[in-house]
């Protein structure tokens, strides 16, 4: 995480907004490919009861093989990707990207097998070390002058060590793809999480597609600097919670009372620790754009303040998700995906009409409007307590929305960058602190909050493995 925030920092400063909205335009369109080229084959081998060698082999032909054809495609396409936007750089840019297709394909069931026999250390050194080394390429393009192409080297430059990494790690290589083997199964399982990944797809680029198309590459390049600076920290902070709560709600499944406490208590967690912090990007918006991205991004400030609103809205629905993989419902997850979906494309396209910090705001408000009804679709289906969310949700809302009122007001009180981001947090601060002295209620969060630290520790030992 550290690694992606400051490359943000950096490359922020080296490049202009311009450059990042090309390049986003062109991911953008070229992400589908990217779900293609897994065809959802990677999760197919991680949960498959038993993978032979020869099944394993199959596999990582496959995905190479799709990665190369998707690859040629993206290649021979590049000029209808930049007819969309009316862009002439994007062929250059998109026929870059193309060769990623080919190197994730071949880092696919790499990935998957070490995933499968649970060797997170060395998953980790290459999920560490291929962004690093992208974005130490990225600079010395940027350094250079490179423009755009710093960006393209930087992915090409991570694709490629995540490929190398995953051989070395693995220290396995494919022989040749034979016949006979049973592969129905592991396709269709692919096939149908592709349909699930598509629609989250969709839904989660349509605010790129709608700026790229509408306002051109420069506003582009502004949102998705502040999407990347608050959104992919915020994805990698939550992504632990479902490591340590699958493990926890898999062994409560047939104790109905605790396993809901378990939920209940488990969004408290997150409301206690991301939504807090969450609070306090709201609060000192100002400061942390200056300080972070520089003074050619000060229009990204409203925008990572209604996406950081956004993140408390999906970070307080994202007990569900644990919910749904904990029981198996993907199917129940699917149908839920899809109403999201449109409420997120449909809030997105209305508030586009008020241009960029209005697609901010449509994407802010989707989450609003789909919290409570994802905690009623889960409900439908589990034994979580309805109202106990709702009503612990909403006290997290109004008490850390104060919290960031008061940390804003206090940042106004002075000028200069540092000094609004030291009285933002001392405002947030102050008005936690009079929640917890005044409020019974937050006080005796703050104890339940530590008994699911303490449970998850004391189970996650026991919890039954992953299928290998």
């Amino acid at each position: 995480m550290a690694v992606q925030v400051g490359g943000v920092v950096v490359l922020a400063h080296l490049l202009t907004p311009h450059d990042y909205g090309l390049v986003a335009m062109a991911l953008a369109v070229v992400g589908i490919g990217d779900l293609f080229r897994d065809f959802g084959l990677s999760s197919a081998a991680i949960q498959a009861q038993r993978l032979t060698r020869q099944q394993r082999d199959n596999l990582f032909w496959l995905n190479t093989g799709i990665g190369a054809l998707l690859g040629v495609l993206a290649f021979a396409c590049a000029p209808l990707v930049a007819a969309l936007y009316d862009e002439p750089d994007l062929v250059p840019i998109t026929r870059g990207l193309a060769l990623t297709f080919l190197l994730n394909g071949m880092a696919t069931q790499y990935r998957a097998h070490l995933t499968r026999h649970m060797r997170f250390a060395q998953l980790a050194a290459v999920d560490v070390a291929s962004p690093l080394l992208g974005l130490v390429a990225g600079i010395v393009l940027a350094v250079s002058g490179a423009g755009w192409w710093a960006l393209v080297g930087q992915q090409v430059m991570t694709a490629a060590t995540l490929a190398a990494g995953g051989v070395i790690a693995a220290r396995w290589l494919p022989r040749r793809p034979r016949r006979g083997e049973p592969m129905a199964g592991l396709l269709r399982f692919g096939w149908n999480l592709l349909g699930t990944q598509l629609v989250g797809y969709a839904s989660n680029n349509v605010d790129s597609l709608t700026i790229g198309l509408r306002f051109g590459a420069q506003p582009l390049g502004v949102y998705n600097r502040a999407f990347t600076l608050l959104m992919q920290p915020l994805t990698q902070l939550r992504a632990p919670s479902t490591t340590v709560a699958l493990p926890v709600l898999s062994r409560l499944r047939d104790q109905p009372e605790r396993f809901g406490e378990f939920v209940r208590r488990g969004q408290l967690a997150l409301a206690y620790t991301l939504v807090a912090g969450l609070a306090f990007v709201i609060a000192a918006t100002g400061p942390l754009t200056s300080i972070l991205l520089g003074p050619q991004w000060l229009d990204a400030e409203p925008v990572l303040r209604f996406l950081a609103a956004a993140g408390v809205f999906q970070t307080l629905a994202y007990v569900g998700y644990w919910v749904y993989l904990a029981t198996g419902l993907t199917n129940v997850l699917l149908r839920y995906t899809l109403v999201s979906a449109s409420i997120r494309i449909t809030c997105v396209l209305v508030g586009s009409i008020w241009g960029v910090v209005g697609v901010a705001a449509g994407y802010a408000v989707a989450p609003m409007l789909a919290w409570p009804l994802s905690l009623w679709w889960v409900a439908r289906h589990t034994p979580v307590p309805l109202r106990a969310l709702l009503s612990g949700g909403t006290r997290a809302v109004v008490m850390f929305g104060s919290c960031a009122l008061a940390g804003w007001a206090a940042s106004t009180l002075v000028t200069g960058a540092w000094a609004q981001l030291a009285l933002a947090l001392v405002g947030v601060g102050a008005a936690f602190a009079l929640w917890y002295l005044t409020v019974p209620r937050v006080r005796k969060d703050l104890s339940e909050v530590a008994s699911v630290v303490h449970t998850a520790r004391g189970t996650r030992s026991a919890a039954p493995a992953p299928a290998a």
